[in-house]
């Protein structure tokens, strides 16, 4: 799973590099660094939840 979520968002942050998603907070290229601290986030919840007790 996380390398599905892995693949998912480093797509969007080159979409995001190539042409802004538009969305708030993500109006700009350099905003794309925003989406790898999602990344960061998301991946950490995943393993949390499938090797949490």
């Amino acid at each position: 799973m996380t390398k599905i979520l892995s693949l998912l968002i480093v797509g969007l942050m080159i979409a995001h590099i190539i042409k802004p998603l538009g969305l708030p907070g993500l109006r700009k290229r350099s905003d794309f660094w925003k989406l790898a601290v999602f990344a960061i986030a998301a991946i950490s919840l995943t393993v949390l939840l499938s090797h949490g007790n």
